[in-house]
C-alpha cells in the first residue's frame, strides 16, 4: 500500500481567521517567537500498491479540483510518503 500526502493552505491574499486566532492565543500565552500562523489542511490518500507517477498526477488533479477551493486556497504540496509500517 502506498500513501500520498496533500497539503493545502489559504492563499496569502485571503484572511486566515484560524491562523489569526492561533497567533492571538500564542501571544496571550506569552509565546512571542512567531510573527504569524497560517492554518491549512492535510489529506492522506492511500493506493493499492506502491505510489506511481500516475497516482501522483491523479492526486494533483484531485487536489486542485476536489480537495481545495481554487478561489481561496493553494495546493502547496503533493508527495509520496515512505511506508512507515
Amino acid at each position: 500500500m502506498g500513501r500520498i500526502k496533500v497539503e493545502i493552505l489559504p492563499k496569502f491574499e485571503i484572511l486566515d481567521r484560524q491562523g489569526k486566532a492561533v497567533i492571538a492565543a500564542l501571544t496571550r500565552a506569552n509565546v512571542t517567537a512567531f510573527k504569524s500562523v497560517r492554518q491549512g489542511k492535510t489529506f492522506y490518500l492511500e493506493t493499492e500498491g506502491p505510489v506511481t507517477e500516475a497516482d501522483l498526477e491523479a492526486a494533483r488533479e484531485v487536489a486542485a479540483s476536489v480537495l481545495s477551493n481554487p478561489n481561496i486556497e493553494d495546493v502547496v504540496s503533493v508527495e509520496a510518503l515512505e511506508d512507515e509500517r
